[in-house]
């Protein structure tokens, strides 16, 4: 758990992935990793999440592929029976997370009040996710959530973008920044790859001066 939550620090980003067409997963899979981002949270919006997942999981074993806008406890199990390596839930289920701990599957429940952070550190969790960040205060939010919880960490999503990226992952409670811009559903549906694989560079050249 803990190698696969160093990854998500040292690639910095997370790509936020809706895919509508099960074929399309190998290969935004590869313009990502082609591009330094070797990561893929793919949402369970739609029908072909599943299936994309398993894609990805046998035939780009070296992307680390993951479930996200996870729901329940029962999504949470398929997702990881078709090949996700980590969960992430837009809000915090305590069943939910007991299981992935007691399965030793790395999951990232989002929780953006004292409370919540609360109950999740008392599961043993540091990292969090942080959603939508642009509506919950965004870095100032997260700035004043992180004053009471020493060590703890946000990886948000919700508002992040190439052009705020740098800023983000210079505070220090930032373990690693969401987003769909790296790969979002237009450029996936028109067949723009290059233009994924362009962003991802983009993306990592701004981690590697930046953590």
């Amino acid at each position: 758990m803990n190698t696969i939550m160093n990854r998500f620090r040292e690639t910095g980003v997370v790509p936020v992935v809706v895919l509508e067409n099960a074929k399309d997963a190998l290969p935004a899979a590869i313009a990502l990793n082609a591009g330094g981002v070797g990561i893929m949270e793919i949402t369970l919006r739609t029908d072909a999440a599943l299936a994309s997942i398993k894609s990805i999981a046998k035939d780009a074993p070296e992307v680390l592929v993951g479930a996200g806008t996870v729901l329940t406890l029962d999504q949470c199990k398929a997702s990881v029976e078709a090949g996700s390596r980590f969960i992430v839930s837009p809000g915090f289920r305590p069943e939910m997370v007991r299981w992935c701990l007691d399965n030793s599957i790395p999951v990232l429940p989002g929780c953006v009040t004292p409370t919540e952070i609360m109950e999740g550190m008392e599961m043993g969790l540091r990292v969090f996710k942080f959603f939508p960040a642009n509506v919950y205060g965004g870095l100032k939010g997260m700035k004043a959530l992180s004053a009471p919880f020493v060590g703890i960490k946000f990886v948000p999503t919700g508002g992040a973008n190439a052009e705020n990226l740098k800023e983000y992952l210079s505070a220090p409670f930032i373990h690693a920044v969401g987003g769909s811009w790296l790969c979002a559903k237009e450029d996936i549906a028109a067949g723009n790859f290059e233009k994924i694989r362009k962003l991802a560079g983009e993306a990592s050249a701004v981690v590697k001066e930046t953590i």
